[in-house]
Order: structure tokens, then C-alpha cells, then sequence
């Protein structure tokens, strides 16, 4: 029997996906179950597996991209396995992705010389890396003198000896997908941004103190994360316009705290979803953390573990960043950026120190909230992180720890 293979719907609201790399080859035998397809739809990348075993046909390309509901494949169930094939390991290595064709460099430009460089022109030539096509001679029949090598210098943009070559290759489906949005955002929000700065020497203490008793006892370690994310969640019961979003001519609201984290995975950015947040401790938030990770970073990730945020936090310190404007994640209205943290010198009761200093940064739409909202939130934040004993334990540190 011919199986016919179609798209499987990814999530609500995705109508097509493109195919990112083909796991096998067309004729192969493929077990059932077994991945045979890596596909792009503009919120994730998802493995297709195996309806049935058999011999496969391919009846798309990578880059294509494909309705759902779409005949992907055929796989012809009363195949039988080839001799000598074996039932391909579940942690087999996946097929490297074709290259794409190199660019072909452009053609060397025509010699200007009708002769050759002379033996002590040619030396000077090389040692300065001219070829000498690109040199004009003034000798006798246009060869090249000696001066000639001395005087020459590689004009502006000629091409050098080193390695000049270009790839040519499609953005995934979720990258176009990612920059479409941020330019969306840009365009569609009134976005503003407001900075401050955080003393962390707070935090700093708490963690030297029960980070190690923290990871025994939960098995996570105690992260900045935890301590952000409990500040995020203080300052929107403060200011719920922050945790609101446009719909058209109206204002929605939410009561629960969804919190988006921006985090690095192998296909590019990817925002999964803290769900009520505002229920979770400091345990709770640190092992959500890790497991959203985790499936980011392994590419397991789904549709709906990355939709349905309220408020985000990105944390671009771990890459090194002083500071920067993040963009909103729309539709939210609000997006919370993290930095480095530098030894910087502060004043503290009148005195000078030094003090490990984060500068965090508030991007908000200003169509719906106000300079007074998106300030006070952000000096909510901080105050919580400067004073988390009092504002994010209830001045029980053990028991907000669950040690």
C-alpha cells in the first residue's frame, strides 16, 4: 500500500510550514516513528516523524514551503527492508543539511601589463601580495620594472589573494517569521524605552549564602531569574496597564501573570512562556526555567509552550551587553531587558563604593501605557530586587526558599 504523508497542523492559526532539511533520502527505508523531517513553521521548528516503515519518496524539496494538509511524502508500506539494512538507532545522528551552491567569485580583472614583472619587480609583488595583472608597466613592451612593484598599491576594491567567496542561503521560515514581527513592532507601537539601574550586591549575598543549599535540597540552581521574574510579577499587580494589551479600539487586561523569557536556541531566538507566575516560588521559577531551556536548546520546543504571553524578559547580559532598547513582543505591551553586571562606584550614605551594578531597561507602548505607569514600574522592579528580602520573601528568606 502507498501511504500518502501530509503536513500535520502545527499549532492554531499556522496554515503552511517550509521544509528545513529532509533527514533522508529519497528510496531510503524508514522505520515508523522515525524522523524523516525537520520543518519550519513561523513560531518553531518541529521534527516530522514516520507514519509507517517503508520505502520513502519524496514529493517536496527543502525550502519548499507547504500547506498543511499538503502530501509531503509517500512511503510504501509493503516494501521490504533491504538486506543487510538494520532499524536506524533512536539517537543516531541526523543527516547534515545540504550546502547551498557558493556564489562564484567574479573574474579577475584584465592585465594592464602586455609584458611580465621582472625578477626583482616579481619579488616585491609578492611580498606585497599584487598580483601583476594589476600592476601598469612602464617598461619596454609594458613589462613591469622594478619601480613599477616599488610604486604599486592595491587600488580600492581590488580584489586581494585572501579568500573572497559568498554563500547565498534562505532564512527559515521562523527567523523570517522573527524579523517580520520585530518590524511589525516597530512600526505598529508608539515605543518608548526607560532605563535605571540595579545595586545587586542584595542578591549577590543571598545567593553566596543559599545558592549551594538551594541546588541540594531542589536540585536547580538559584539563579538571577528567579529574583527577576518575582519582581516582574510585584511591579505588574502595581501597574496592570503594563500587563495589558491593544485590541483594536479596546484595552484588554489580564489577571494572571504569563511571562515570556527570551532565550538562545539552536534555530535562533525563542520565547517560551512562564506560565502564572504569579503562583510560583523561587523554586518553582528556577525549575520552569531550566525545563523551558532544556526543550529550547534540544529543539523541542512547542508551538504552544512560546504563544500566549503577557509581559517578557530578556536577558542579554549573558552575551555581554552594558545596554540596549529591547523590542516588544507583540501584541504584549511591555518588555523587560537585562544586562551585565559591572563593578561600578556608587554613593551610598554619602560615600563612595564599589557595588555590582545591573542597568535594566523598559521598552512600552506608549499608546497604552503612560510615562507615570512604565516609570514607576520600573522603579518598582528595582526596588524589589534592592530589598528581596522584605518585597519578594516576606522577610523569611529560609522559608521563601523552601530550605
Amino acid at each position: 500500500m502507498m501511504l500518502e504523508m501530509k503536513v500535520p497542523s502545527p499549532g492554531e492559526s499556522i496554515t503552511e510550514v517550509e521544509i528545513a532539511q529532509w533527514l533522508v533520502e529519497d528510496g531510503d527505508y524508514v522505520e515508523k516513528d522515525q524522523a524523516i523531517a525537520e520543518v519550519d513553521s513561523d513560531k518553531a521548528t518541529l521534527e516530522l516523524p514516520a507514519e509507517a516503515s517503508g520505502i520513502i519518496t519524496l514529493k517536496a524539496e527543502e525550502g519548499d514551503a507547504v500547506a498543511v494538509g499538503e502530501v509531503v511524502c509517500l512511503i510504501d508500506t509493503d516494501a521490504a527492508r533491504p538486506e543487510g539494512d538494520s532499524a536506524p538507532e533512536a539517537a543516531a545522528e541526523k543527516p547534515a543539511s545540504k550546502k547551498e551552491e557558493p556564489v562564484k567569485e567574479a573574474p579577475k580583472k584584465e592585465s594592464y601589463a602586455t609584458g611580465t614583472p621582472s625578477p626583482a619587480a616579481k619579488k616585491i609583488l609578492d611580498e606585497k601580495g599584487i598580483a601583476p595583472a594589476e600592476v601598469k608597466g612602464s617598461g619596454r613592451d609594458g613589462r613591469i620594472t622594478k619601480q613599477d612593484a616599488v610604486d604599486a598599491t592595491p587600488s580600492m576594491g581590488t580584489p586581494g589573494t585572501g579568500n573572497r567567496g559568498s554563500e547565498r542561503k534562505k532564512l527559515s521560515m521562523l527567523r523570517r517569521k522573527v524579523a517580520e514581527r520585530l518590524v511589525s513592532a516597530k512600526n505598529e507601537t508608539a515605543m518608548l524605552t526607560t532605563f535605571n539601574e540595579v545595586d545587586m550586591s542584595p542578591i549577590f549575598a543571598l545567593r553566596s549564602e543559599y545558592k549551594e543549599t538551594f541546588k541540594e535540597k531542589h536540585g536547580v540552581g538559584l539563579g538571577f531569574m528567579s529574583f527577576f521574574t518575582l519582581a516582574v510579577v510585584r511591579a505588574l499587580e502595581l501597574y496592570p496597564d503594563v500587563n495589558s494589551m491593544i485590541d483594536g479600539d479596546y484595552k484588554i487586561t489580564y489577571d494572571f501573570k504569563d511571562i515570556s523569557i527570551a532565550v538562545s536556541g539552536p534555530k535562533g531566538l525563542m520565547v517560551p512562556v512562564i506560565r502564572n507566575a504569579e503562583n510560583l516560588t523561587f523554586r518553582g521559577v528556577e525549575a520552569e526555567v531550566k525545563r523551558l531551556a532544556i526543550r529550547a536548546r534540544d529543539g523541542e520546543i512547542t508551538v504552544d509552550e512560546m504563544t500566549g504571553g503577557t509581559f517578557t524578559i530578556s536577558n542579554g547580559g549573558v552575551f555581554g551587553s552594558m545596554l540596549s532598547t529591547p523590542i516588544i513582543n507583540p501584541p504584549q505591551s511591555g518588555i523587560l531587558g537585562m544586562h551585565n553586571i559591572v563593578e561600578r562606584p556608587i554613593v551610598k550614605d554619602g560615600q563612595i563604593v564599589i557595588a555590582p551594578i545591573m542597568y535594566v531597561a523598559l521598552s512600552y507602548d506608549h499608546r497604552i501605557i503612560d510615562g507615570r505607569e512604565s516609570v514607576g514600574f520600573l522603579v518598582a522592579v528595582k526596588e524589589a530586587l534592592e530589598n528581596p528580602v522584605e518585597l519578594l520573601m516576606n522577610n523569611d528568606v529560609k522559608k521563601a526558599l523552601e530550605l
